[in-house]
């Protein structure tokens, strides 16, 4: 096969990659926001990556970020303390709130609960210690300028913890945070590479998600086969998201997958946003390593 043609064939192979993936997406009944990084190539796969989009639980992402941050700088400690009180637990995902009263949990953990069982009652603990200001204050500091931390989890009607961004009406609509899937993918390239904080704080953060419970989403695929992945999901009545790093053995790809507007409530693994979220999730490595496999 000549140059030339072996050239056609592969953007032609390529361009059928990424069909996929809009195939996928145009069978989906909902909203689809998709940004994907190839860590190694530069590779990049866009599908509304700049799309507002209401965080859920992968807000928590920026909140580990913003702590590390904290802790470095001395404006928080891991030894800190948090007692658990019938007033500071919150119902949704997580064990904390079926701890006994007066436990008193370090900030240390308290970050491992938020991350590894997406434990809400730790994400509004962890908030008392360092702000979701202080965490936008850090975002500012890398260039982030759309991913914000709103406020805390509600407890009932009245939000609590609630940030600068979080009073701007523009934000009133995205409940706890608001990001784009693109500066999602941004955070977790940096941590990659060792730029968020420091080198060991970077790789201590991604050493937490690899160890995320939650595998519905991204890892579904990829946990058959072995390959590590490090992520938070995100989950709503009619939101399914997902934020990670796939450790494929072509590169590391990072990717952020929104699915809103998802007409059912459905809290089974089976949810059609977890679903498309695998299904992507997979096509998306295959595109974007493709040139690395062959």
């Amino acid at each position: 096969m000549s140059r030339a043609l072996a050239l056609t064939f592969l953007i032609a192979t390529l361009a059928g990659a990424q069909d996929r993936v809009r195939d996928l997406a145009s069978h989906f009944e909902g909203r689809v926001s998709i940004y994907a990084k190839n860590l190694k190539t530069g590779a990049t796969y866009d599908l509304g990556g700049s799309n507002r989009v209401n965080t859920a639980s992968t807000i928590k992402v920026p909140i580990i970020i913003g702590v590390y941050s904290a802790v470095h700088d001395g404006n928080a400690h891991w030894t800190d303390t948090s007692e658990l009180t019938p007033a500071s637990k919150v119902g949704g995902s997580g064990i904390l709130q079926e701890m006994s009263d007066g436990s008193k949990i370090p900030l240390r953990d308290l970050v491992r609960y938020m991350i590894l069982l997406s434990d809400n009652t730790a994400t509004n603990l962890v908030l008392d210690h360092v702000s979701g200001n202080q965490v936008n204050a850090y975002l500012d500091k890398l260039g982030i300028k759309d991913t914000r931390s709103l406020r805390k989890i509600l407890k009932g009607s009245n939000p609590e913890g609630v940030s600068d961004a979080g009073r701007d009406l523009a934000n009133a609509k995205f409940g706890i945070g608001v990001a784009t899937p693109r500066e999602m993918v941004g955070l977790l390239e940096r941590l990659y590479k060792g730029e968020i904080v420091d080198k060991d704080a970077s790789a201590e953060i991604l050493g937490i998600m690899k160890k995320q419970i939650w595998r519905d989403g991204i890892p579904r695929i990829f946990d058959a086969g072995g390959i590590d992945v490090a992520d938070k999901p995100g989950a709503l009545d009619h939101l399914r998201s997902d934020v990670g790093i796939v450790y494929s053995k072509s590169g590391p790809v990072a990717m952020a997958i929104w699915c809103e507007e998802i007409p059912k409530v459905d809290w089974s693994p089976d949810n059609s946003g977890y679903v498309f979220i695998a299904k992507a999730a997979s096509a998306l490595v295959d595109q974007l390593t493709y040139t690395e496999s062959r």
